[in-house]
């Protein structure tokens, strides 16, 4: 696997939740679940991060790790008109600054931070549930749709950190237009 392309990011959060907070009708409220924002998480192949909901469940092996740029929270927030939004709460995995996930869907790409190296291969992209507009703001869910970051598969087992990181990538992307690609929606064929 050949990365030929590598682009600075930032790890800003790494989530881990044993269980689902949000199932069922939002009105009902959602579960309580601890949730980790942790400084590392364990990858492993196949299987997702150590200790997370989706860790070696066979219907989520494609999408077992999901991750999210921060741009298209703050573009959502922007359109929405509201404070800025808890990036925590659409519950993705890995948070980015710096990172164009869309163009890394059907391709397999790495994370390196604090010297170790996570390759992922880009399934689809993360729809947003209904519950985003309880949870986040009012329009969310709408809002989010097109870019509420990418599923993915861990290729082999690995570390991430928070912090610094370089996104390696087989494919040329735009890290500028990262906040730009956030606010446009893809276009739906008939």
């Amino acid at each position: 696997m050949t990365h030929e392309y590598r682009y600075d990011v930032e790890i800003l959060h790494l989530l881990v939740s044993p269980g689902h907070a949000y199932f069922g009708r939002a009105r009902d409220g959602a579960a309580e679940v601890v949730t980790t924002d942790a400084e590392r998480v364990e990858v492993v192949a196949g299987k997702g991060i150590v200790g997370d909901r989706f860790f070696g469940k066979a219907a989520h092996m494609d999408a077992a790790v999901t991750l999210f740029a921060i741009e298209s929270l703050e573009a959502i927030a922007a359109e929405l008109g509201t404070a800025p939004l808890d990036p925590l709460l659409p519950r993705r995995n890995v948070v980015l600054r710096g990172a164009e996930l869309t163009p890394l869907i059907g391709h397999a790409f790495a994370l390196e931070s604090a010297g170790g190296k996570v390759s992922l291969h880009g399934g689809r992209h993360a729809h947003p549930c209904a519950w985003m507009d309880r949870v986040l703001a009012p329009g969310a869910h709408p809002a989010m749709r097109g870019r509420g970051g990418l599923r993915c598969r861990p290729l082999d087992s690995g570390t991430l950190h928070r912090g610094p990181a370089v996104l390696l990538s087989p494919v040329p992307l735009d890290p500028a237009r990262a906040a730009v690609a956030s606010v446009l929606r893809p276009s739906r064929l008939p």
